[in-house]
């Protein structure tokens, strides 16, 4: 139970409030101390009046008797100037202390009550105050202590039992309180976690919110989104899973078509067509290349690229190949295409996996500037940085659409053009992120978009 917080709330409970009736039980003996010295005070009053009005013609017995009721050994008066001893018991013990009762200090009241609270011995002390009524200047009595040391004790007991009974009764109440508002709804929150956790992709297991509290409902809100968006997660990686396995099944039979394909293009090198002679290469090229993605399909299957094979390269013949092929496939002749790389520029990288990401950028910028219906140019700028190469790919076209920006580099959310699948970007920044670098969106606009690649010059260990 004390590892419990029902349990524990209910130990803490009963502790602050035994401390706050030790705050209350302090003063409380030191008034309750006073009271009865003051009533001691009274009666002693009494009695010396009494033994006035009858001119003091008493015997001793009856004198006796009223110290005893008061409750004191001798009874002094200021009257008129004139200290008067009124009444007196025989052989009184020498005084310990003396206490001046006449408007004291709480402090020196609380410190009186304690001192004799912890002081065992049976003593005698004189007590000084004010007579009630003015009946006189002052009244000054002599006593013992242990018949007010025992009454203290008493009144002592009897608060801290009344103080147990209301902290055990406000740490039950509370305790109830606690375990109603709060352990139960947690447990809920909690049997409902375990309950989800059994099967994370059942969307009927996700938790409603229901708490009374507004903490809890906050909290019961919060998981409840969380889990719809893993059991959403949960399910898209399920679908890209049987994706990676469809592709995998295609790969094999895509691959023999692709390699039939090449050795076929290899036999137009004979052809005497000045035409064939100059594309023949070229379809060589794209079909080797095709045949490497494909091999690679079942890599990205996995949610993963291959490691590149670095290799230092000439990155100005790479970027008009991929601007040749590009300017191949535009039929519209609506984009004009310009290489800003320096003939000299070698860089450090996979050419194979750079080619793919090149080609998937200008294709994307030239069916951007084709779907906008208007000439456009794109261009390929490289140069080289103090810790690297910096590559970057712009084009005139309308810019991405908002879509297209929430979700730029993940796959299955939807490309920049209509119908598109979103994969090329994420496979871009994937085989970059591979390199050690990174591929990002600097601008984009109606008055065009640049994607920036960057490249390190020393990598120290690939993901």
């Amino acid at each position: 139970m004390a590892n419990s917080l029902s349990g524990r709330f209910l130990i803490l409970t009963i502790i602050f409030v035994m401390l706050a009736e030790v705050f209350i039980f302090v003063p409380s003996i030191a008034r309750f101390r006073e009271d009865y010295i003051l009533a001691r005070l009274e009666r002693a009053q009494i009695a010396s009046l009494a033994l006035l009005a009858t001119d003091g013609m008493i015997d001793d017995e009856l004198e006796a008797e009223l110290l005893e009721n008061a409750g004191v050994l001798n009874v002094v008066l200021r009257r008129d100037e004139a200290r008067q001893l009124i009444l007196s018991s025989d052989n009184i013990p020498p005084v310990s202390f003396s206490f001046d009762l006449r408007d004291p200090p709480a402090a020196v009241l609380i410190r009186d009550a304690m001192r004799r609270l912890f002081r065992p011995q049976d003593e005698t002390i004189r007590v000084i105050g004010e007579p009630v009524r003015e009946a006189g200047l002052l009244i000054e009595v002599t006593m013992y202590t242990g018949p007010l040391r025992a009454e203290m004790l008493d009144y002592g007991l009897r608060i801290l039992l009344l103080s147990a009974m209301i902290s055990i009764f406000t740490a039950a109440l509370l305790f109830i309180a606690v375990r109603r508002l709060l352990v139960t709804p947690i447990k809920r929150v909690v049997h409902a976690m375990t309950r989800y956790a059994e099967a994370p992709e059942d969307a009927s297991r996700i938790i409603e919110p229901g708490a009374s509290v507004r903490e809890l409902r906050e909290a019961e809100e919060t998981l409840q989104t969380l889990q719809t968006q893993l059991t959403g997660a949960l399910r898209q990686r399920e679908r890209l899973a049987q994706l990676g396995e469809a592709v995998a099944k295609i790969s094999h039979d895509l691959r023999n078509i692709l390699t039939t394909a090449t050795l076929m293009a290899d036999r137009l090198d004979g052809s005497a067509d000045p035409a064939v002679q100059r594309t023949t290469p070229k379809l060589v090229a794209s079909l080797t290349r095709a045949v490497n993605l494909t091999e690679a399909t079942l890599a990205f299957g996995r949610a993963e690229e291959p490691p590149p094979k670095l290799e230092r390269f000439a990155l100005s013949r790479l970027a008009e190949d991929v601007i040749e092929n590009e300017r191949l496939t535009d039929s519209d002749g609506l984009v004009s295409y310009g290489c800003d790389v320096p003939a000299g520029l070698v860089v450090r990288a996979d050419p194979e996996q750079l080619h793919r990401v090149l080609s998937n950028l200008v294709r994307n910028a030239r069916q951007a500037i084709a779907a906008k219906g208007e000439p456009g140019e794109i261009s390929i700028q490289g140069m080289e940085t103090d810790d690297g190469w910096r590559i970057r790919v712009a084009d005139t076209g309308p810019g991405l659409p908002k879509k297209a920006l929430d979700h730029l580099f993940k796959p299955f959310h939807g490309g920049a053009r209509k119908g598109g699948s979103g994969l090329g970007l994420a496979i871009a920044a994937e085989i970059i992120r591979g390199h050690g670098g990174r591929l990002e969106l600097s601008e984009t606009g109606p008055e065009g978009t640049v994607f920036s690649i960057s490249l390190p010059a020393k990598v120290a260990a690939l993901p």
